[in-house]
């Protein structure tokens, strides 16, 4: 298959759904979910067997015992799961629009990794949001977003689909690519050349930290920020933590400071089996 989807979730049963069913209405058909589950709870088991009987991508379920904020880990098994030699890495709280795949599979590049973005959603969108909705392409619409619940800014702008200004804006953006966790891709060996994510941080910056690894493997970022669209559902964030930040902060100076290209504790220290 031609790319393995990897995103994290932990006990948001009704935003897994969104985001399934988001890839299932994918204009590209030849890739598997590899769903990296933190410690979620029995609910989350159930409806993605019930979601396997009714979509036509295969899932995988990779599954860690709750011990806390191990997003790193679990991404790490996850990447030990995937069949496909090109992985793309979203949230279990972003729905992708229908090109998505097609887009990271279009400016996917040897030597290089892809950096997106998204558009945030406020929590009444993003509960008003049905399937029928992300079926219809309607929570990209900037009309139907305006009729339930968000108000205009600038950054609707991302939402925009003509290539010509798209491009225009790829270019001319400010923003750096970087590894962003909702919307990034690479090949799988530059991933396990660097030992993928370090499993010593936990919230904040870990994904930024494993694409500067990444850059400093020797690797270029590529900006698909207006490419590559998907719409961020909202949530509570009960893990952020002053003194994980502080922490994480060290590492990621530590690894701009000394070019560092591979952590001691990454994939190489986690295992998976089916």
């Amino acid at each position: 298959m031609k790319a393995s989807v990897i995103f994290s979730t932990y006990n948001a049963v009704e935003w897994l759904e969104k985001v399934i069913i988001g890839f299932d209405n994918q204009t590209e058909r030849d890739f598997e979910i590899v769903i990296a589950d933190d410690g979620s709870d029995e609910k989350t088991k159930a409806k993605i067997d019930s979601l396997r009987t009714q979509i036509n991508i295969p899932i995988k379920h990779v599954w860690q015992e709750d011990d806390g904020f191990q997003k790193t880990k679990i991404l790490n098994k996850a990447i030990l799961a995937s069949a496909a030699d090109y992985l793309i890495f979203t949230d279990g709280d972003c729905i992708p629009r229908k090109d998505f795949v097609a887009t990271h599979l279009k400016y996917r590049e040897a030597n290089c990794f892809l950096s997106g973005g998204y558009f945030k959603l406020s929590m009444a969108t993003s509960k008003a949001i049905t399937p029928e909705n992300i079926k219809n392409q309607d929570c990209f619409s900037i009309s139907w977003l305006l009729k339930n619940h968000m108000k205009f800014n600038l950054k609707f702008i991302k939402l925009l689909s003509s290539k010509l200004i798209t491009s225009i804006l790829n270019m001319v953006t400010p923003t750096t690519p970087s590894w962003n966790g909702h919307n990034a891709s690479a090949y799988k060996s530059d991933l396990v050349k660097v030992n993928g994510f370090n499993n010593d941080m936990k919230y904040g910056g870990e994904d930024r930290e494993l694409g500067e690894r990444l850059i400093n493997s020797g690797l270029k970022s590529k900006q698909i920020r207006y490419f590559a669209i998907c719409v961020h559902l909202d949530h509570a964030r009960g893990y952020v933590s002053e003194e994980v930040w502080k922490k994480n902060n060290e590492i990621r100076e530590n690894t701009q400071k000394n070019k560092v290209t591979f952590t001691p504790n990454g994939i190489s220290n986690v295992s998976y089996s089916e």
